[in-house]
């Protein structure tokens, strides 16, 4: 061994501490071998890596210079370097264990801090990758990472002690209840983590709504223990991964992905406005491109009938006839079949519902060509302002509740018929 060779060449020279002499000539070599190595590494290598990462357009080169993967490898060889130097050049003694007991820890940590390094450059690589969306990579890697901090852990604690790693990890299994405890969420979200992935329940980007949690917006990440949803108010929402394997929750992929989103909202028909058609009623809105072929065929439908039932017309109650409300369905219908930008494949219908006392709902159930939250919203505006126009054209009433405008207007005439009276 080098101080050996030292401490015998001092002897020679009949120099006095020729023990402690060589130890600290051999501990300045390995610290000037080690800072010499640093330096070339750090300035000159990594330098050059670093710039050429930052100047890249590649996503891969890019991530290893943002995670520090090869500065981190570059410690980690330093470490194994002085490990090395304490084994070749030191004779034995606290001194050399000291040192190599310290590279190993060096050496065990920095071989940690490299792998989480490269399973974030795997990760940032993956995103790129469909497969981001199929799998909840970033909770995997988490796990992977936790996994393995454990098992460093362990092997440190054991070259400390200077015991076996099986040793303690034989000691482990009486302390699963704890570990359990601890590592509670880690290990809930690793699982419902594989189930959101294996079902096909959650992807990033997904559209979700979960209202125990106040969450409503597109999904940015699926970590070990957490989910976080951006709200359309640019809010954010964490949520318990476990959550979502244990409480329902509302995805909207589906919509999306079919290319029509769903308008499902009524207007109020004041049913004292119902009534039969009148024939100058009728032939006012055959005008209507949209309305004459039902009409053309529904009162050549209804004249057959009542002349077949042989029916006195001359009473409302006989026969069958054209009413408003009917001629509004229809008219609505072929409406709804000529707009450019309803989905024409997918259910399309214009139809009553039970009456309340806010009066008869009519409800338009269709789906837009675009499933786009500002384009449906502007679509479903123009379809219900443009119903809201052409109601009166069927002498039809909106129901609406009185307000403090009718009160005043009521008083104010029952006040002038007060005056003339």
């Amino acid at each position: 061994m080098m101080q050996q060779q030292i401490t015998l060449w001092l002897e020679k020279f009949g120099l006095e501490f020729s023990g402690v002499m060589s130890l600290l000539m051999v501990l300045g070599l390995i610290v000037l071998i080690s800072v010499v190595i640093h330096l070339v590494l750090h300035r000159v290598v990594l330098a050059a890596i670093q710039r050429r990462g930052q100047q890249s357009q590649r996503v891969w080169q890019q991530a290893l210079t943002q995670y520090k993967l090869f500065q981190r490898m570059a410690l980690l060889l330093q470490g194994v370097i002085i490990n090395l130097q304490a084994v070749l050049w030191l004779h034995g003694g606290e001194t050399q264990a000291f040192i190599v007991t310290a590279a190993q820890v060096w050496i065990m940590a920095f071989a940690l801090l490299s792998l989480f390094s490269l399973l974030d450059t795997l990760l940032a690589v993956l995103r790129q990758s469909p497969l981001s969306n199929q799998l909840p990579l970033r909770g995997i890697f988490q796990g992977l990472k936790l996994v393995a901090a454990i098992l460093i852990g362990i092997m440190i604690v054991s070259l400390l002690m200077g015991k076996s790693p099986l040793l303690l990890l034989s000691g482990l299994g009486a302390m699963t209840a704890v570990l359990m405890l601890v590592f509670k969420d880690p290990i809930l979200g690793l699982v419902a983590g594989i189930q959101l992935s294996a079902n096909d329940m959650l992807k990033i980007g997904d559209w979700l709504e979960m209202p125990k949690y106040g969450a409503d917006g597109a999904v940015t990440d699926i970590g070990l223990t957490t989910v976080k949803v951006r709200n359309w108010d640019n809010t954010v929402t964490t949520i318990p991964t476990y959550a979502l394997i244990s409480d329902s929750f509302k995805n909207w992929r589906s919509m999306s992905e079919s290319g029509g989103r769903r308008i499902k909202r009524s207007i109020n028909i004041d049913t004292t406005s119902v009534h039969f058609l009148s024939p100058e009623e009728q032939q006012r809105l055959n005008r209507n491109p949209l309305l004459q072929r039902y009409l053309n065929d529904k009162t050549q439908e209804l004249s057959q009938y009542n002349q077949q039932s042989a029916v006195d017309l001359s009473s409302p109650l006989n026969g069958r006839r054209l009413t408003n409300l009917g001629t509004l369905r229809a008219y609505l219908v072929a409406y709804l079949r000529a707009h450019p930008h309803i989905h024409q494949s997918m259910t399309l219908m214009v139809r009553q519902m039970a009456p309340t006392p806010e009066g008869l709902p009519l409800e338009i159930y269709a789906f837009t060509n675009t499933t786009i939250w500002a384009e449906y919203e502007s679509i479903q505006a123009d379809i219900f302002d443009h119903i809201l126009a052409v109601i009166n054209e069927f002498d039809l009433r909106v129901h609406q509740t009185p307000t403090g405008n009718d009160m005043r207007s009521m008083l104010s005439q029952m006040r002038a018929a007060t005056d003339v009276s």
